[in-house]
């Protein structure tokens, strides 16, 4: 079996509404590089903490990230929403269908990350798919 992708639990809503969009170019690059990674049978790790998208992300100061406690109440969230927990390891698939399933269609996406900087891509999106 190979090694799992270590994410954040809450990546796996960033991932489903990703369009390109970033807080830097070099973040970017590598959220598209990892979301087309990630096919059905890869092996993903759910954690709290930095992980493969956060590795270029310019809010991560000295290995942590400058928003912490909000983006471990997300991952929280995400986490119980889908009847998971940290350490959790099951494949890409079946992660992004639990964050599809549990929190998107469900309605539950605003109530997880509403206050998100990024909620206005996730709104017009969710808007579109009505």
């Amino acid at each position: 079996m190979r090694k799992p992708v270590k994410l954040r639990a809450h990546h796996g809503m960033c991932l489903a509404f990703f369009e390109g969009k970033g807080y830097s170019s070099g973040f970017t690059v590598n959220m598209e590089k990892v979301k087309n990674s990630l096919r059905e049978d890869i092996p993903v790790e759910l954690c709290m903490e930095k992980d493969v998208i956060c590795s270029a992300c310019p809010n991560l100061e000295i290995g942590v990230c400058a928003t912490a406690e909000k983006v471990k109440k997300y991952d929280t969230m995400v986490l119980s929403a889908c009847g998971l927990s940290e350490g959790s390891q099951i494949s890409w698939q079946e992660f992004s269908q639990a964050v599809e399933k549990n929190i998107i269609k469900a309605g539950r996406r605003k109530e997880i990350c509403g206050d998100c900087s990024w909620t206005e891509i996730c709104t017009r999106k969710e808007k579109e798919e009505q």
